[in-house]
């Protein structure tokens, strides 16, 4: 796991959106138990049952959330940007991870202590009213990515990924290796591939030694399910404004 940089933060308003819908005091009491955390692309944030001892604020770049699926199968349940946080069994009082969290998109976070976490969170104030709008909106998307990916064809759900990467990673540009895709589609590689090729040829996309260029964003929406649609749509409404 990557080195925290324990350098002292400066109150601007921070990236990641749960934080900066905050009211400034509240956010001004969190600072001094948030550090710097750098998002190393393919890096493991938690195993499965891991005991979570710190939770992280993606302020850029993407975490994935990955269910085991026999010894050597994973399947993607959801991925979290600046829009959301890392560490949610222990805000239901869980304090152990079921899923695989990896860094699929490489950026920073802001982490702090469970134990300065969930001290935070019994004060009652803004932050907890926040993840619960929060909690809401990744089970909107797990849920609705179960359901994609029981229903509709390979070609539609990954165009529905690489969309939503695109929106947390704020770029048309990001690393993704076919091993990494066919988890992320419960898929093996040749069907990554073939669909990836249909999608090159049709220029939305570029795929070459690992980076995807997403080339044109308004066919790849089209060849999209309305599923992105639907989490797209919770992802931008999520925390957006303060309950404060």
């Amino acid at each position: 796991m990557s080195a925290i940089n324990k350098s002292k933060l400066t109150i601007n308003k921070p990236k990641n959106r749960l934080l900066a819908a905050l009211p400034a005091e509240e956010y001004a009491r969190l600072l001094p138990k948030l550090e710097e955390f750098p998002l190393i692309y393919a890096e493991t944030i938690y195993e499965p049952n891991d005991i979570i001892r710190r939770v992280y604020f993606p302020e850029s770049g993407i975490i994935s959330l990955l269910s085991t699926v026999g010894e050597n199968s994973l399947l993607e349940v959801g991925i979290v940007g600046s829009e959301g946080f890392i560490g949610l069994p222990v805000f239901l009082g869980v304090e152990t991870s079921n899923n695989l969290a990896i860094v699929q998109g490489a950026g920073a976070a802001l982490t702090m202590k469970t134990t300065d976490f969930l001290a935070e969170c019994k004060n009652g104030d803004a932050l907890s009213r926040l993840l619960q709008r929060y909690t809401h909106s990744l089970i909107a998307q797990i849920s609705q990515s179960a359901v994609c990916n029981r229903f509709h064809a390979i070609e539609a759900r990954l165009a529905r990924w690489l969309l939503m990467t695109g929106d947390r990673m704020l770029s048309n540009e990001f690393q993704i290796t076919q091993e990494f895709l066919s988890n992320m589609l419960g898929v093996r590689r040749e069907a990554v591939n073939k669909s990836a090729t249909v999608f090159q040829r049709s220029n939305l996309i570029s795929y070459n030694r690992g980076k995807v260029s997403i080339l044109d964003r308004a066919g790849l929406k089209a060849a999209a399910c309305r599923c992105y649609f639907i989490i797209k749509e919770e992802y931008e409404n999520s925390p957006a404004q303060s309950p404060a």
